[in-house]
């Protein structure tokens, strides 16, 4: 729906940043005031950049449903447009809760900017989904050793693997935290090293560096030669010469790594960039730690979210049923 779809003309006071949004037609018809106050809305509410980009898609796509069934004008989205919206979406429960929640949001801002009078989702309810244990592979303590240790210590493509995969593990950090870290993300205060993540929202999450992760980097840090070097990221990709480069890891970049690594160490194909984090937290919870910590470890907002991460159950399960003896 190229056609629904015109950007702000640059005025002053807009960055390029904001600029760059599309404004769906229907809120542009409103007015300069109402495509600014859109663009505002994710610059200035939304700080995760896939958060973001997620959002803009969902309203794009709501604005073009509403577009494709006659509305008109902002003010004529009611409570029960955007029910009937959510009731025919296709998607998952979760994708159909995110867009409800980008609609909640977008029109909680167009309201306060005093484009529109009333917020028309505010009363809408979305899917119920219940989930009480996470689908992230999780590896054995065994099968993470054998990984770590299947890992070339002799290049420093291996020594950057380990340290980034000993930080998953040990920090429970997501990987965009991960490839978020700068040099001094990695530091000493009071006689011990610490990792500072950058998390979502915008959230600066200090962790004490574990033993292991503290030789892993130090290793790495000291062949890379890259100490001391302020706002330069810590994990790099390499050249054709495999020398690193100034340039920091993608997710993708680490995604591929951890593919290649599995396969190498003969491991299950299935394992995945939050697999680290979901490994740590239950070889946590396996040696006496509580979900309490854990949840403050990983900075999850509620246990709820770490609890799916625990797969301490899944060999206590096996054993009560090994019981049965016929």
């Amino acid at each position: 729906m190229s056609d629904d779809l015109v950007r702000l003309e640059p005025r002053s006071g807009l960055s390029k940043e904001k600029r760059s949004w599309p404004v769906p037609a229907l809120v542009a018809d409103a007015g300069p005031d109402a495509s600014r106050r859109f663009l505002e809305f994710f610059a200035a509410t939304i700080r995760n950049p896939n958060t973001r980009a997620a959002y803009a898609r969902a309203l794009n796509q709501f604005f073009g449903w509403c577009e494709d069934r006659g509305i008109q004008r902002l003010d004529q989205i009611e409570p029960m447009v955007v029910a009937a919206y959510i009731e025919q979406h296709p998607g998952s429960a979760p994708t159909v809760k995110q867009h409800l929640a980008a609609i909640r949001m977008c029109f909680d801002w167009l309201v306060t900017g005093q484009v529109v009078q009333q917020n028309p989702a505010t009363s809408v309810k979305g899917p119920k989904h219940i989930v009480t244990r996470g689908k992230t592979p999780v590896l054995a303590a065994g099968e993470a050793r054998q990984l770590l240790d299947s890992i070339e210590t002799d290049t420093i493509v291996g020594l950057r693997d380990r340290a980034l995969i000993g930080l998953m593990v040990y920090s429970f950090a997501r990987v965009g935290a991960a490839v978020g870290m700068s040099v001094e993300d990695y530091y000493r205060e009071k006689k011990r090293w610490w990792f500072r993540l950058h998390e979502k929202g915008g959230k600066n999450h200090a962790v004490p560096a574990h033993h292991n992760a503290e030789e892993y980097m130090d290793a790495y840090l000291e062949a890379a030669r890259i100490a001391g070097a302020k706002g330069a990221p810590l994990f790099r990709t390499v050249n054709r010469a495999r020398e690193l480069t100034d340039h920091g890891m993608s997710r993708i970049d680490v995604f591929r790594m951890i593919k290649r690594r599995a396969k190498a160490a003969g491991l299950p194909p299935e394992i995945c960039c939050h697999t680290f984090r979901a490994t740590g937290i239950t070889a946590y919870l396996n040696n006496g730690g509580t979900l309490e910590k854990a949840q403050q470890i990983a900075a999850h907002s509620s246990p709820r979210t770490t609890k799916l991460y625990d797969r301490t159950n899944d060999e206590l399960t096996l054993d009560e049923i090994e019981r049965i003896q016929i």
